[in-house]
């Protein structure tokens, strides 16, 4: 059996990656590996006969396919981080993780690391396989000119220390977090009955208010909200007498009409201090020939447009009251541009609704598929971008290589949605498929490399490497949760939430979720996720670099 996976790498991969899932998908005390279990997978082949290698292209292309698809996905949150809230906490995000890169280095010196291998541990640490696929590719770059048994070691390392740290970076913050909890006396209940949920903030709502309040009679809708930079709330139709219509920016108000807004809770409870009172009746859908009709989102030629650019009042009398973009519904704002997949409600006349979801597509096939030009286009940018040198002390240079390279391009593209005709962004699910086709390829085939040096690394420091691996990852989590409950003030199932996304652990996440019955762990997890990413693929870099030159 071991000639024939010798023999045919294709088999290997498969191999791997299938017992990698099956192994992924067991049950330990509530948790489970997932998709990190093809790396040990990939490790156990690898020690078992050193003919079990991969080849290297498989996990370049792996590698490129995982981190572009990232950087799309997350440029528009990463961006956006920066704004209001998530610019404080992205910043307190970077400051726990470059605690957790400097230890790494007091680690390396103490430890006498190689470079690779320190790297490897501020991966694992810190559960981050992108930041150890940037470490893997850097040096790979700054060992070009080693012998080939070192440059071999060099690469194949860090795997090795990742395998050996990732465990504690996985259970260890979930022990602290236990702990943590019991010395600072933390009821999870009692937090969440008295802190408000902030997804139920977000909640969209559909209220009939009733226009009473005399300082708008006789105004249009336009000249009523023209002075509120922003509503949060979207009016949609008007019953006036016994005739009911699309609310459009003339539309009169006069007392004693009936006007529906759309928005969460805090924009409902403006929309009633402008209009008046909010009254149980509710305007059904084909009274007077409105209707509504969920749609998708899959005509290139509207993806990358802003609402009011598409003019849907003036051609086809049809407005935008509700988008769900990926598990998450939104109040649609006339600045906020289309992607491929979002799901809208449109409301229109019956005889213009099938001209309006033709306008959109409402294919789910279309939304399905990619655009590979785009794609191809996107990650060959990315792949030049990864060959320029970027000069470094003492004459030398290194580059972002096949990691940073297409990372940074999906971040700055992601971010820009469309370029004229060429839209950048690809389905959700289609991007859900190509990262994890990428990532499996990527572990498979690393794993495998690094499972020839795995022994001998282990007899050579494993304890050590996994002692010190725990102090980093204590240290990390516990200065995280003491900033955030002690200096912050969030209550503490909110700092879970916010440890999982410094982590980027859903093991983590899940844990956090169990806790209680909310979704505030989700919430803070999604606000500090995007730069932690980028802020451990970076400093996983910075690592091997600087370490190399000293």
């Amino acid at each position: 059996m071991l000639d024939i996976l010798a023999e045919n790498p294709l088999v290997l991969l498969f191999t791997v990656i299938g017992l990698g899932y099956l192994i992924g998908n067991i049950n330990i005390f509530g948790f489970k590996l997932g998709v990190a279990a093809v790396l040990f997978t990939g490790i156990a082949f690898g020690a078992i006969d050193h003919r079990l290698a991969l080849p290297e292209h498989i996990y370049i292309i792996g590698l490129v396919l995982f981190v572009y698809a990232i950087g799309l996905q997350s440029g528009p949150g990463f961006f956006a981080s920066f704004k209001k809230r998530g610019l404080r906490f992205s910043i307190v995000t970077i400051i726990v993780i470059a605690i957790g890169a400097l230890l790494t280095l007091v680690a390396q010196k103490i430890m006498g690391l190689t470079p690779p291998s320190a790297a490897g541990l501020f991966c694992g640490a810190l559960t981050n396989t992108p930041a150890l696929a940037a470490a893997v590719e850097t040096a790979k770059g700054l060992s070009a000119n080693l012998p080939a048994d070192a440059r071999e070691l060099y690469i194949n390392s860090p795997v090795v220390t990742y395998g050996l740290a990732y465990p504690f970076g996985v259970f260890g913050v979930i022990l602290w977090f236990f702990l943590c909890g019991k010395c600072f006396k933390v009821d999870l209940q009692k937090e969440v009955s008295e802190v408000k949920d902030e997804s139920t903030k977000d909640t969209i709502y559909s209220r009939t208010l009733k226009v009473t309040n005399p300082a708008i009679a006789g105004k249009t809708v336009d000249e009523v909200l023209r002075s509120l930079k922003e509503t949060g709330f979207v009016l949609s139709r008007i019953k006036k007498g016994n005739k009911i219509d699309i609310v459009v920016l003339s539309t009169i108000l006069d007392l004693n009409d009936l006007i529906v807004a759309v928005g969460d809770s805090e924009a409902m409870e403006r929309a009633r201090l402008i209009f008046g009172e909010v009254t149980s009746e509710h305007l059904e859908q084909g009274m007077d020939g409105i209707v509504y009709r969920r749609i998708f989102v899959s005509n290139k030629e509207v993806v990358g447009k802003t609402i009011k650019d598409l003019h849907l009042m003036k051609d086809m009398h049809a407005i935008i009251t509700r988008l769900r973009r990926g598990d998450v519904d939104i109040v649609p704002k006339p600045d906020m541009i289309l992607e491929m997949g979002d799901r809208i409600r449109v409301v229109t006349h019956r005889d213009d609704i099938d001209k309006a979801t033709k306008y959109f597509g409402d294919s789910a096939k279309a939304i399905s598929e990619t655009d590979y030009l785009s794609l191809s286009l996107g990650i060959v940018l990315g792949v030049f971008l990864g060959m320029i040198p970027i000069p470094l002390p003492n004459g030398l240079s290194f580059k972002l290589g096949f990691a940073g390279g297409p990372l940074i391009a999906g971040l700055i593209l992601g971010r820009m949605g469309h370029t004229g005709k060429i839209v950048w962004e690809i389905p959700f699910n289609a991007n859900l498929v190509l990262r994890q086709v990428g990532l499996v390829f990527f572990l498979s085939a690393i794993g495998t490399k690094a499972g020839t040096s795995f022994g001998a690394t282990f007899k050579a420091g494993g304890w050590g490497l996994i002692l010190a691996a725990a102090i980093i990852t204590t240290i990390v989590t516990v200065t995280a949760i003491i900033i955030g409950y002690k200096y912050l003030k969030l209550p503490m199932i909110a700092v879970m939430g916010l440890m999982s996304g410094i982590q980027t652990q859903p093991a983590v996440l899940a844990y956090a979720n169990q806790q209680a019955d909310t979704d505030l762990p989700n919430v803070w997890y999604a606000t500090v996720y995007p730069a932690a990413m980028v802020a451990k693929i970076i400093l996983a870099q910075i690592i091997v670099s600087m370490i190399i030159l000293s």
